[in-house]
């Protein structure tokens, strides 16, 4: 028995150098294999769920694609914040694969982190954000989902309300819509006639969504043309029986073009915009007077397409409206040299803190309700708790023009 006893300190040893020898702070993209899942994987139920310590936290980041703009300044501003607090963490890149986030959540909770902080991949169903749980749940490790919405307003509650391991910490996906919709329709109400390329009367948009069936998407796409609509008819452009402003093209019944790959990319915006204006410019008398993106991605690839075809470059050139969503540095410089019109601002350094301080709560012994409170509480302007829903915490959105 004593020989047991001495085995497993010395065992107990190993794994505490093996651990202390691993590097924090680092980024991998790498697919786990499947030899790193078989070797440390629990059975479901085999371990109960723990809450780790502030000396114990391990944290691993998983981001739905590196590449994302508004996701790598949140990555930024995450890796200083957990730096600088000394958590031991890591990031991983799912490159817009859920198989791929999975696999590396699964390698994750072999190796023994116990916080994980998800920017989940499919936001189309509540199934991954489940699986991701339920798995955590068995290996006694805790979830907080971060700017990707884990169910829509129509199922609120389904997926946080039904687990007491796992939090929330994004926007209220409604919220960028209605200011976007406020800011095009207050810009357009100023400069109608100078909008109104052709002078029909009516100005003709482009939309381009970031992801089909993302809620944030969904509502960005709907609330920036109704509230827009709303502000116009209340300034004397227009009616419900007649709008001022219309779909560039009639046979398109949807009112968008999506990014189909999901990733809400300048790339899919671009070339989008290219074949429009090779059919819908002002030759043809038909030219598209105003765009509305998702986010600053797809604003930049409309924004130079447009470039390439004579417009938005500065003085002496005609310039179309494109609003965007996030406030990137790259977005705020268009913005000051007036290749772009205006963005709603989404904090990511915000959204950093917000999530530093979840971890820290929650691995100081906070329950998810307590650490989300405090969270709110420490910044009552920026942030706020989701009515009926404790545990999902929202980070303000503003309008930002330059």
């Amino acid at each position: 028995m004593k020989i047991k006893k001495i085995l497993a300190l010395l065992m107990a040893c190993v794994m505490v150098f093996a651990l202390a020898a691993c590097s924090s702070g680092t980024d991998t993209t790498e697919a786990p294999t499947t030899a790193a899942t078989e070797a440390g994987g629990a059975e479901a139920g085999e371990t109960e769920a723990t809450t780790p310590t502030a000396t114990t936290a391990k944290v691993g980041v998983f981001y739905y694609a590196f590449s994302d703009a508004f996701i790598s300044s949140v990555r930024a501003a995450l890796d200083e914040a957990l730096g600088g607090a000394g958590i031991d963490y890591q990031n991983f890149d799912a490159n817009s694969s859920q198989a791929t986030q999975n696999e590396s959540i699964t390698t994750a909770l072999a190796d023994g982190y116990n916080i994980l902080l998800v920017n989940l991949v499919d936001t189309a169903s509540t199934d991954a954000a489940s699986l991701i749980i339920e798995q955590a749940a068995d290996a006694g490790a805790q979830v907080i989902f971060f700017n990707r919405a884990v169910e829509g307003t129509d199922n609120e509650g389904a997926v946080l309300n039904a687990y007491d391991t796992v939090a929330f910490v994004g926007t209220d996906a409604p919220e960028a819509g209605h200011l976007q919709g406020q800011m095009i329709g207050d810009y357009l109400v100023e400069n109608y006639d100078t909008v109104d390329l052709n002078g029909d009367g009516k100005i003709s948009y482009a939309m381009f969504m970031g992801q089909v069936g993302n809620v944030e998407a969904i509502y960005r796409t709907q609330y920036s043309v109704e509230d827009a609509l709303t502000v116009l008819s209340e300034n004397g452009h227009g009616s419900a029986d007649d709008p001022a402003l219309v779909y560039f093209d009639a046979n398109n019944t949807d009112g968008y073009q999506a990014d189909q790959g999901g990733n809400w990319s300048a790339a899919a915006a671009n070339e989008y915009m290219q074949t429009n204006l090779s059919q819908y410019n002002e030759a043809n008398g038909n030219m598209i007077e105003l765009i509305i993106c998702n986010n600053d991605n797809m604003a930049e690839g409309a924004i130079s397409a447009l470039q390439q075809a004579g417009y938005n470059n500065g003085e002496g050139t005609t310039t179309i409206p494109v609003f965007g969503v996030d406030a990137t540095d790259s977005a705020k410089a268009l913005i000051a040299d007036g290749y772009m019109t205006g963005t709603v601002e989404q904090s990511a350094t915000g959204m950093a803190d917000a999530l530093l301080g979840m971890v820290q709560n929650v691995a100081s012994g906070a329950t998810m309700d307590d650490a989300v409170a405090a969270v709110a509480e420490s910044n009552a302007d920026l942030y706020s708790v989701a009515e009926s829903i404790p545990n999902k915490l929202y980070v303000a959105y503003s309008a930002y023009t330059g």
